[in-house]
């Protein structure tokens, strides 16, 4: 519980002037008096001044004359992302730390002052947690895994598999597993989805770069590296050695073949295919399809093939 005036220090606004008494993040539909809710439009920004919500977070840009004055309102220029950070200050870490009975922890492990291991959780030897990590059931880190801090792992997620990179004899066509003695590294505030798997490098390494967000159910392969603050979305498939840029962001079920590059701030678009050693540039340019491609030009395939 917190008053109104500490929840405008976190966001660095001016004081309402009510100071009541905050307790949740909540929606406008369902907000009582302890209740902070956000709206982003006109509309919404109605429906919460007729809430009984105690705080409204509203962008700057609906402020206007005509609007009733009220003073729960507390204007800040991203109000959607001012209720997240409402919403974690509020949760604070949302877990306990320490190391259940029933983890597995082997030789030479790390882990980090204020991180909790789960149930079921295992950790190789040699494998590093950092600090105020929340490793949550049945996580499995394998050896020479590398966590930094703040990096949440939801349930059955595999970090640092063998990668499925495979050499074939010309004669037999028998195919040997190729050395996969690499490692993982993920970097600090990584929050990582259920049941997604990562390989582990070949001979160098995988990477996950700082702030970089990934939904359940995505594989990414040996030898990739993924930028700072990428998003990536459920279902999604990166191949072997490919790179993904800061700041782009995947949408569900894309697939990327092996040394394909996605610039930094590029879109993909649900369902997107990437060839082998494409590369993908132009800051928030948007591409769709299979084969990926510029939007413009997937929308115009479309209606040609309409046309038919």
């Amino acid at each position: 519980m917190v008053k109104v005036g500490k929840v405008a220090d976190w966001l660095g606004v001016s004081a309402p002037l009510l100071d009541g008494e905050i307790t949740e993040v909540a929606s406008i539909e369902n907000a009582g008096p302890g209740s902070v809710v956000f709206a982003v439009d006109r509309d919404a920004l109605m429906h919460a001044l007729a809430s009984k919500a105690g705080a409204i977070l509203a962008n700057t840009s609906l402020e206007d004359a005509e609007l009733p004055l009220d003073p729960r309102v507390l204007w800040i220029e991203d109000a959607r992302y001012g209720f997240a950070v409402v919403g974690q200050r509020l949760r604070g870490r949302g877990f306990k730390p320490g190391v259940h009975p029933s983890a597995v922890v082997g030789e030479g492990v790390r882990i980090g002052v204020g991180t909790r291991i789960g149930p079921g959780v295992v950790l190789e030897d040699g494998a590093s947690v950092g600090n105020d990590c929340n490793l949550m059931a049945r996580v499995v880190l394998h050896a020479g895994t590398v966590l930094g801090s703040r990096v949440v792992v939801q349930a059955g997620a595999v970090l640092g598999s063998t990668g499925f990179g495979y050499a074939r004899h010309r004669e037999s066509g028998e195919y040997l597993l190729f050395p996969q003695q690499g490692r993982l590294v993920v970097e600090d505030d990584v929050e990582i989805g259920a049941n997604t798997t990562i390989d582990r490098g070949a001979l160098g390494e995988t990477r996950i770069g700082q702030g970089t967000k990934i939904d359940n159910l995505v594989h990414i392969g040996h030898n990739c590296v993924i930028g700072k603050n990428v998003v990536i979305a459920a279902q999604t498939g990166i191949s072997g050695s490919s790179v993904v840029e800061d700041g782009a962001i995947l949408g569900g079920q894309v697939g990327i073949g092996e040394h394909a590059t996605v610039g930094a701030g590029v879109i993909l678009g649900g369902g997107a295919g990437v060839l082998s050693g494409k590369k993908m540039r132009g800051p928030g340019q948007v591409f769709w399809g299979r084969p990926a491609r510029p939007l413009k030009e997937y929308l115009r395939d479309l209606a040609r093939l309409k046309r038919g």
